[in-house]
């Protein structure tokens, strides 16, 4: 089992950047693929990116990709998102999801942790 918890959100114009943060407890943090997830209000928590335990392989949503990187850094157990040129519409609450095998999935489903969440508003 791991413990993850974010930060990083806040408000931001459109055009701009935030960073958010994942903090992990550190439990073989590395055999753990995550990922960033987000729900903006009324709808389904929605995938963003993904990332393989080693930080080797990354995967992103059509939405964003272009725009964020999702990267780790195994040492001090933390899961990064590098979010710019930031848009209206990429307002949600954000959550970082870790899943203990070799897969890297999409799905929120498939992912048994989760943070608490933190809240990126993007104003026009």
């Amino acid at each position: 089992q791991v413990a993850l918890e974010e930060s990083g959100g806040g408000l931001v114009q459109a055009g701009g950047s935030l960073r958010l943060v994942c903090a992990a407890d550190g439990r073989a943090f590395g055999g753990y693929a995550l990922a960033w997830f987000r729900q903006a209000p009324g709808k389904e928590r929605e995938f963003v990116a993904n990332i393989n335990g080693r930080g080797s392989s990354t995967y992103y949503s059509d939405s964003v990709k272009g725009r964020f990187t999702i990267s780790r850094d195994n040492a001090k157990y933390m899961l990064y998102l590098q979010m710019n040129s930031l848009k209206p519409e990429d307002t949600a609450v954000y959550y970082c999801a870790a899943f203990n095998g070799i897969d890297v999935p999409i799905r929120a489903s498939s992912y048994p942790f989760w943070g608490q969440g933190t809240q990126v508003t993007v104003s026009s």
